[in-house]
Protein backbone atom coordinates (compact mmCIF):
# COMPACT_ATOMS: atom_id res chain seq x y z
CA UNK A 1 0.00 0.00 0.00
CA UNK A 2 2.85 2.16 0.95
CA UNK A 3 4.23 2.23 -2.57
CA UNK A 4 0.95 2.77 -4.39
CA UNK A 5 1.71 6.50 -2.45
CA UNK A 6 5.39 6.94 -2.95
CA UNK A 7 6.14 10.05 -4.36
CA UNK A 8 9.74 8.82 -6.38
CA UNK A 9 11.23 12.61 -6.00
CA UNK A 10 14.78 10.85 -5.57
CA UNK A 11 14.79 8.86 -8.70
CA UNK A 12 13.54 12.13 -10.51
CA UNK A 13 16.46 14.17 -8.41
CA UNK A 14 18.57 11.65 -9.53
CA UNK A 15 17.50 11.72 -13.27
CA UNK A 16 17.80 15.32 -13.53
CA UNK A 17 21.50 14.85 -12.29
CA UNK A 18 22.26 12.19 -14.67
CA UNK A 19 20.96 14.51 -18.03
CA UNK A 20 23.32 17.23 -16.29
CA UNK A 21 26.52 15.09 -16.97
CA UNK A 22 25.14 14.14 -20.68
CA UNK A 23 23.97 17.45 -21.55
CA UNK A 24 26.93 20.29 -19.72
CA UNK A 25 29.57 16.93 -19.82
CA UNK A 26 32.23 19.30 -21.86
CA UNK A 27 31.02 22.36 -19.53
CA UNK A 28 31.82 20.02 -16.33
CA UNK A 29 35.16 19.34 -17.66
CA UNK A 30 36.05 22.84 -17.73
CA UNK A 31 35.28 23.46 -14.36
CA UNK A 32 36.86 20.75 -13.30
CA UNK A 33 40.56 21.55 -15.29
CA UNK A 34 39.83 25.20 -14.13
CA UNK A 35 38.95 24.26 -9.86
CA UNK A 36 41.96 21.38 -10.35
CA UNK A 37 44.74 23.72 -11.80
CA UNK A 38 43.51 26.56 -9.59
CA UNK A 39 44.10 23.90 -6.60
CA UNK A 40 47.43 22.37 -7.73
CA UNK A 41 48.64 25.49 -7.76
CA UNK A 42 47.42 27.60 -4.57
CA UNK A 43 48.54 24.07 -2.68
CA UNK A 44 51.76 23.84 -4.28
CA UNK A 45 52.57 27.68 -3.12
CA UNK A 46 51.31 26.79 0.52
CA UNK A 47 53.59 23.69 0.67
CA UNK A 48 56.73 24.22 -0.84
CA UNK A 49 57.87 26.62 1.11
CA UNK A 50 59.44 26.07 4.67
CA UNK A 51 56.96 25.82 6.91
CA UNK A 52 58.64 28.89 8.63
CA UNK A 53 58.06 31.14 5.78
CA UNK A 54 54.71 30.39 5.44
CA UNK A 55 54.04 30.81 9.40
CA UNK A 56 55.60 34.31 9.01
CA UNK A 57 53.30 35.18 6.16
CA UNK A 58 50.52 33.96 8.43
CA UNK A 59 51.74 35.86 11.44
CA UNK A 60 52.21 39.13 8.69
CA UNK A 61 48.53 39.19 7.86
CA UNK A 62 47.59 38.20 11.41
CA UNK A 63 49.47 41.17 12.67
CA UNK A 64 47.88 43.53 10.33
CA UNK A 65 43.90 42.50 11.05
CA UNK A 66 44.68 42.50 14.59
CA UNK A 67 48.09 43.20 15.87
CA UNK A 68 50.86 41.85 17.67
CA UNK A 69 48.66 39.31 20.34
CA UNK A 70 46.90 37.36 17.17
CA UNK A 71 50.29 37.34 15.57
CA UNK A 72 52.14 35.31 18.17
CA UNK A 73 49.16 33.61 18.83
CA UNK A 74 48.99 32.15 15.23
CA UNK A 75 52.12 31.63 14.93
CA UNK A 76 52.45 29.32 18.35
CA UNK A 77 49.44 27.30 16.86
CA UNK A 78 50.74 27.09 13.58
CA UNK A 79 54.14 25.34 15.19
CA UNK A 80 51.66 23.28 17.32
CA UNK A 81 50.30 22.01 13.93
CA UNK A 82 53.66 21.12 12.61
CA UNK A 83 54.94 19.56 15.94
CA UNK A 84 52.32 16.86 15.46
CA UNK A 85 52.93 16.14 11.85
CA UNK A 86 49.98 17.49 10.18
CA UNK A 87 51.57 20.36 8.34
CA UNK A 88 51.26 18.71 4.88
CA UNK A 89 47.84 18.21 5.66
CA UNK A 90 47.31 21.29 6.98
CA UNK A 91 48.39 22.85 3.71
CA UNK A 92 46.32 21.63 1.76
CA UNK A 93 43.12 21.45 3.83
CA UNK A 94 43.80 25.41 4.04
CA UNK A 95 44.23 25.61 0.01
CA UNK A 96 41.32 23.89 -0.65
CA UNK A 97 39.63 26.48 1.91
CA UNK A 98 40.74 29.11 0.81
CA UNK A 99 39.96 28.72 -3.13
CA UNK A 100 36.39 27.39 -1.87
CA UNK A 101 35.60 30.55 0.27
CA UNK A 102 36.87 32.96 -2.24
CA UNK A 103 34.57 31.34 -5.25
CA UNK A 104 32.36 31.36 -2.74
CA UNK A 105 32.10 34.92 -1.82
CA UNK A 106 32.34 35.68 -5.30
CA UNK A 107 29.26 34.06 -5.87
CA UNK A 108 27.33 35.49 -2.50
CA UNK A 109 28.49 38.91 -2.36
CA UNK A 110 26.98 39.82 -5.75
CA UNK A 111 23.80 37.68 -4.90
CA UNK A 112 23.36 39.40 -1.65
CA UNK A 113 23.15 42.98 -3.15
CA UNK A 114 20.72 41.79 -5.97
CA UNK A 115 18.54 40.48 -3.61
CA UNK A 116 19.02 43.79 -1.06
CA UNK A 117 18.05 45.89 -4.70
CA UNK A 118 14.97 43.92 -5.22
CA UNK A 119 12.33 42.52 -3.21
CA UNK A 120 11.29 39.87 -5.82
CA UNK A 121 14.45 38.43 -6.07
CA UNK A 122 15.13 38.52 -2.16
CA UNK A 123 12.10 35.78 -2.14
CA UNK A 124 13.06 33.70 -4.78
CA UNK A 125 16.17 33.70 -3.06
CA UNK A 126 15.17 32.67 0.45
CA UNK A 127 13.62 29.27 0.15
CA UNK A 128 16.59 28.18 -1.80
CA UNK A 129 19.12 29.73 0.90
CA UNK A 130 17.03 27.89 3.26
CA UNK A 131 17.47 24.73 1.34
CA UNK A 132 21.17 24.98 1.08
CA UNK A 133 21.32 25.36 4.53
CA UNK A 134 19.34 22.57 6.05
CA UNK A 135 20.08 20.12 3.42
CA UNK A 136 22.88 17.76 4.94
CA UNK A 137 26.51 18.15 4.38
CA UNK A 138 26.93 14.65 3.01
CA UNK A 139 24.10 14.86 0.62
CA UNK A 140 25.91 17.82 -1.63
CA UNK A 141 28.88 14.94 -1.91
CA UNK A 142 26.99 12.60 -3.87
CA UNK A 143 26.39 14.89 -7.11
CA UNK A 144 29.40 16.27 -7.06
CA UNK A 145 31.09 13.03 -6.89
CA UNK A 146 29.00 11.70 -9.99
CA UNK A 147 29.92 14.73 -11.82
CA UNK A 148 33.47 15.49 -10.83
CA UNK A 149 34.34 12.36 -9.84
CA UNK A 150 36.75 11.64 -6.34
CA UNK A 151 39.69 14.06 -5.45
CA UNK A 152 39.45 17.44 -4.27
CA UNK A 153 37.04 19.37 -7.09
CA UNK A 154 33.99 17.57 -5.96
CA UNK A 155 34.78 18.43 -2.71
CA UNK A 156 35.59 21.77 -3.67
CA UNK A 157 32.67 22.13 -5.25
CA UNK A 158 30.16 20.53 -2.47
CA UNK A 159 32.06 22.90 -0.28
CA UNK A 160 30.99 25.89 -2.14
CA UNK A 161 27.26 25.31 -2.69
CA UNK A 162 27.03 24.45 1.74
CA UNK A 163 29.11 27.98 2.36
CA UNK A 164 27.08 29.78 0.09
CA UNK A 165 24.11 30.77 2.05
CA UNK A 166 25.41 32.92 4.40
CA UNK A 167 27.16 35.25 2.44
CA UNK A 168 24.54 35.96 0.56
CA UNK A 169 22.37 36.42 3.95
CA UNK A 170 24.22 38.63 5.51
CA UNK A 171 25.34 40.93 2.55
CA UNK A 172 21.47 41.91 1.95
CA UNK A 173 21.24 42.05 5.81
CA UNK A 174 23.89 44.77 5.71
CA UNK A 175 22.86 46.75 2.82
CA UNK A 176 19.37 46.76 3.78
CA UNK A 177 20.38 47.86 7.43
CA UNK A 178 22.21 51.20 5.82
CA UNK A 179 19.83 54.04 7.37
CA UNK A 180 17.43 54.48 4.41
CA UNK A 181 18.42 58.82 5.28
CA UNK A 182 21.83 58.65 4.11
CA UNK A 183 20.49 56.49 1.10
CA UNK A 184 18.11 59.55 0.49
CA UNK A 185 20.43 62.16 0.85
CA UNK A 186 23.15 60.72 -1.87
CA UNK A 187 20.13 60.39 -4.01
CA UNK A 188 19.25 64.73 -3.30
CA UNK A 189 23.03 65.34 -4.54
CA UNK A 190 22.70 63.79 -7.30
CA UNK A 191 24.83 60.49 -6.82
CA UNK A 192 23.89 57.62 -9.19
CA UNK A 193 22.64 54.02 -7.83
CA UNK A 194 26.00 52.91 -8.31
CA UNK A 195 28.05 55.63 -6.33
CA UNK A 196 25.63 55.36 -3.67
CA UNK A 197 26.27 51.57 -3.71
CA UNK A 198 29.90 51.78 -3.67
CA UNK A 199 30.51 54.75 -1.51
CA UNK A 200 27.09 54.76 1.04
CA UNK A 201 26.18 51.05 1.20
CA UNK A 202 28.52 48.86 0.72
CA UNK A 203 31.26 50.91 3.65
CA UNK A 204 27.86 51.08 6.13
CA UNK A 205 27.74 47.59 5.68
CA UNK A 206 31.02 46.27 5.43
CA UNK A 207 30.36 44.93 9.47
CA UNK A 208 28.05 42.18 8.22
CA UNK A 209 29.44 41.24 5.13
CA UNK A 210 32.75 40.41 6.82
CA UNK A 211 30.46 38.54 9.28
CA UNK A 212 29.22 36.74 6.01
CA UNK A 213 32.78 36.01 5.11
CA UNK A 214 33.45 34.76 8.27
CA UNK A 215 30.79 32.55 8.55
CA UNK A 216 31.54 31.57 4.54
CA UNK A 217 35.21 30.15 5.50
CA UNK A 218 34.05 28.80 8.73
CA UNK A 219 32.03 26.26 7.22
CA UNK A 220 34.21 25.52 4.29
CA UNK A 221 36.64 24.91 6.86
CA UNK A 222 33.84 21.87 8.25
CA UNK A 223 32.98 21.19 5.09
CA UNK A 224 36.51 20.77 3.89
CA UNK A 225 36.72 17.78 6.39
CA UNK A 226 33.57 15.77 5.25
CA UNK A 227 35.20 16.52 1.47
CA UNK A 228 38.01 14.09 2.49
CA UNK A 229 35.25 11.20 2.10
CA UNK A 230 35.37 11.85 -1.58
CA UNK A 231 39.28 11.90 -1.63
CA UNK A 232 39.69 15.46 -1.01
CA UNK A 233 42.81 14.51 1.03
CA UNK A 234 44.02 16.92 3.74
CA UNK A 235 43.17 16.84 7.15
CA UNK A 236 39.82 15.57 6.54
CA UNK A 237 41.48 13.02 4.96
CA UNK A 238 43.36 12.01 8.06
CA UNK A 239 39.85 12.10 9.98
CA UNK A 240 38.27 9.57 7.56
CA UNK A 241 41.93 7.51 8.21
CA UNK A 242 41.05 7.42 11.85
CA UNK A 243 37.85 6.76 11.67
CA UNK A 244 38.50 3.29 9.72
CA UNK A 245 41.62 2.35 11.43
CA UNK A 246 39.70 3.22 14.61
CA UNK A 247 42.93 5.67 15.25
CA UNK A 248 42.27 7.39 18.33
CA UNK A 249 45.73 9.67 18.16
CA UNK A 250 45.61 10.21 14.26
CA UNK A 251 42.07 11.68 15.18
CA UNK A 252 43.00 13.96 18.02
CA UNK A 253 45.91 15.28 16.20
CA UNK A 254 43.79 15.85 12.86
CA UNK A 255 41.26 17.40 14.62
CA UNK A 256 43.49 19.97 17.25
CA UNK A 257 45.01 20.81 13.30
CA UNK A 258 41.30 21.94 12.10
CA UNK A 259 40.45 23.65 15.31
CA UNK A 260 43.88 25.67 15.02
CA UNK A 261 43.46 26.44 11.37
CA UNK A 262 40.06 27.62 12.39
CA UNK A 263 40.78 29.90 15.13
CA UNK A 264 43.46 31.66 13.03
CA UNK A 265 40.96 32.05 9.68
CA UNK A 266 38.29 33.21 11.86
CA UNK A 267 40.49 36.22 14.03
CA UNK A 268 42.02 36.63 11.16
CA UNK A 269 38.79 37.66 9.05
CA UNK A 270 36.94 39.36 11.61
CA UNK A 271 39.46 41.84 12.50
CA UNK A 272 39.94 42.97 8.93
CA UNK A 273 36.62 44.64 9.79
CA UNK A 274 37.17 45.63 13.67
CA UNK A 275 39.37 48.44 13.09
CA UNK A 276 37.25 50.42 10.20
CA UNK A 277 34.41 50.10 13.32
CA UNK A 278 37.05 51.83 16.19
CA UNK A 279 38.03 54.47 13.31
CA UNK A 280 34.15 55.48 12.38
CA UNK A 281 33.32 55.51 16.31
CA UNK A 282 36.32 57.39 16.61
CA UNK A 283 35.98 59.93 14.06
CA UNK A 284 32.01 59.76 15.36
CA UNK A 285 32.81 60.80 18.68
CA UNK A 286 35.39 63.34 17.67
CA UNK A 287 32.55 65.56 15.63
CA UNK A 288 29.71 64.78 18.49
CA UNK A 289 32.51 66.56 20.72
CA UNK A 290 33.69 69.14 18.04
CA UNK A 291 29.51 69.97 17.55
CA UNK A 292 28.89 70.11 21.44
CA UNK A 293 32.01 72.26 21.65
CA UNK A 294 30.79 74.43 19.24
CA UNK A 295 27.00 74.56 20.44
CA UNK A 296 28.61 75.36 24.44
CA UNK A 297 28.31 79.48 25.39
CA UNK A 298 31.48 80.93 25.07
CA UNK A 299 32.16 83.17 28.62
CA UNK A 300 32.35 87.02 28.34
CA UNK A 301 35.59 88.79 27.88
CA UNK A 302 37.54 89.76 31.18
CA UNK A 303 37.34 93.89 30.57
CA UNK A 304 38.30 97.16 32.50
CA UNK A 305 35.14 98.41 31.38
CA UNK A 306 33.25 95.03 31.99
CA UNK A 307 34.44 94.73 35.74
CA UNK A 308 33.69 97.96 36.73
CA UNK A 309 30.37 97.77 35.03
CA UNK A 310 30.04 94.33 37.27
CA UNK A 311 31.43 96.51 40.42
CA UNK A 312 28.90 99.33 39.87
CA UNK A 313 26.15 97.19 39.74
CA UNK A 314 26.93 95.71 43.23
CA UNK A 315 27.09 99.43 44.75
CA UNK A 316 24.07 99.75 47.27
CA UNK A 317 21.78 102.46 45.87
CA UNK A 318 22.16 105.68 47.78
CA UNK A 319 18.55 107.09 49.54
Amino acid sequence: MSDMFRLPLGDVVEGAVRWLIDALGGFFDVVAVVFGGLYDWLDASLSTPPFWAVILVVAAFAYWSKGLVLAVGSALGLLVIVAIGQWSNAMDSLALVILAAAVAIVIAVPLGIWAASSDRVSAVLRPVLDFLQTMPAFVYLIPAMLIFGVGPVPGMVATIVFALAPGVRLTELGIRGVDAEIVEAGHAFGASPGRILRQIQLPLALPSIMAGVNQVIMLSLSMVVIAGMVGAGGLGGAVVQSLSRIDIALGVEAGLSVVILAMILDRVTSGFSAPRERRSRTSGDAATAAATTADEPRPAASTPDAATTADDRRQPVAV
